[in-house]
Formats: C-alpha cells, structure tokens, sequence
C-alpha cells in the first residue's frame, strides 16, 4: 500500500478555476489519547495548537486538493493559492487573516464569518464543500487508529484520490490506480 499511496500523490488537480474553496485544519490525535507529560503542558484548539496544519482547495465542481503545511500564515497560504487557483476565480473563505490580501492578486474574494455564526451567506458564498471534505478525512484516519506523522502525507494523497475519484467503478478505480504505479515505475 505504501507504493501504492505514493503514486496517488502523482494524480492531483493541477489548477482550480470558477467557483473555489480554500480552508486549513489541523491532523492530529485526540487530546485524551496522548501521553500523560504532553497532556500536562496543555494545548489549544485550532489555531496555535500543535497538531499538524493541513490546506486545503475545493472547486465546486467536486475536485479537492490539500497538502501538510509548516503553518496557516498569509507568507505561506498565499503562496498555493496563487499557483493552485487560476486568476479571477471566486475564492470563498473564513476571516482567518491569512487570506487578507487575495483580492489584490487578481481573485474576488468572498468571506463567512464563522466567528459570528455565519456559514453561508444565502448567494452562493460559503466553504461548506471544504468541511465537509475535512469531516470525510477525519473519519477516514480515525479508522486506521493512529498514523505516524513522517507517513500521514501519504494517507492524506490517499483520501484525496479517493474523494476526487468517488463516482468511478471499482473496476475503474483499479485500472487508474495500475496506470499511476505503471507511470512511477512501481509495479
């Protein structure tokens, strides 16, 4: 499966255009799962907490893609979005401050303030796709029961794959999946 998972990575959206959302979570255990000295110096939810950042980008068209982050920062997140998102697209996203500042590089940009109880602002502005593609994710690796952190990459290109390719047959999921190991020269 390792093999199999790295050639997933290879099958990725290139560029997202129209209509996209973009959001970041965060990976990581439960809280009452961790070790006893690590739950002693205490945490936070969400952001400043230590689990692993994730972003991620969904057009509405169905397709998502997400990739580990070192953090949610604009110097960071701004960065994909200008070489994941194609100019003058519709970018949906929270008030994290890391997105302030995309509509001055070529996007319209379009906001719900979840702070506020806002999920949607009834014309089409919300970043629902996204959560629900996160909420997937993390019942997904709950069902592993625990993964390492140096291999969680792998499994996050995995569940990509799998949502992005969701309607396909069995028989056709398997037939792509072959062609990705055949292109990386694994099988």
């Amino acid at each position: 499966m390792l093999y199999v998972r790295k050639a997933l990575i290879l099958d990725v959206p290139d560029i997202f255009s129209g209509t996209v959302e973009v959001d970041e979570t965060y990976m990581g255990g439960q809280w009452k799962n961790k070790k006893k000295k690590e739950r002693a110096k205490g945490t936070k939810r969400g952001r400043g907490t230590k689990k692993q950042p994730v972003f991620g980008i969904y057009a509405r068209n169905g397709l998502v893609w997400a990739e580990l982050v070192s953090d949610v920062e604009a110097k960071t997140l701004q960065p994909i979005i200008s070489n994941k998102v194609k100019k003058g697209s519709i970018i949906c996203s929270d008030t994290w401050k890391g997105y302030t500042g995309i509509a001055t590089k070529g996007y319209v940009h379009r906001m719900v303030e979840h702070g506020k109880g806002e999920y949607s602002d009834c014309k089409g502005t919300h970043i629902n796709g996204l959560e629900g593609f996160w909420g997937y994710l993390k019942r997904k690796l709950v069902s592993k029961g625990g993964i390492r952190r140096e291999r969680l990459h792998l499994y996050l290109a995995e569940y990509v794959w799998r949502y992005n390719n969701r309607k396909l047959s069995n028989e056709q999921k398997v037939k792509k999946i072959i062609g990705l190991l055949k292109k990386r020269r694994l099988f």
